[in-house]
């Protein structure tokens, strides 16, 4: 009798740290970190215009900034909505998911992305401090 209860001890115990690594390997805990970039109030509400029009399905889908070569002063903005991809840091900014490749964060660190609604002028600008300049046009910098 105390031979069984102490083999179902030992195998009870055995379980019970297996579950606790099994749980522990399959249980992921998602950090969200605080976004390197800002977002004015009217830009916010143009992305939730447009989260709505276009049905994007932010549990699956998210906010990519980041930059790209090209444009008149050697970099371009990236604004648009995508899939997370591997080599993309994840942020939230007032319930908006953000990815942003990690490379690109050197460059966008500080960035406001604002929406200008004018007569000459209508869409999003990106007011950035690692910008040494920025073509007339607002859509290329170089850093």
């Amino acid at each position: 009798m105390f031979l069984n209860i102490r083999i179902r001890y030992v195998i009870c115990c055995l379980v019970d740290i297996n579950l606790q690594k099994i749980n522990s390997i399959f249980m992921e805990t998602t950090t969200v970190l605080k976004s390197p970039i800002t977002i004015t109030d009217t830009a916010f509400a143009e992305l939730k215009r447009i989260v709505k029009d276009q049905e994007i399905d932010l549990s699956t889908m998210a906010l990519r900034i980041g930059v790209k070569g090209g444009g008149c002063s050697g970099m371009s903005y990236v604004l648009g909505f995508d899939n997370p991809e591997e080599a993309d840091t994840r942020y939230e900014l007032d319930g908006m998911p953000i990815i942003m490749n990690k490379a690109h964060g050197m460059y966008l660190v500080g960035m406001q992305v604002d929406w200008i609604n004018g007569l000459n002028n209508r869409g999003f600008q990106f007011n950035n401090p690692n910008a040494s300049s920025t073509c007339g046009c607002g859509e290329s910098f170089a850093a």
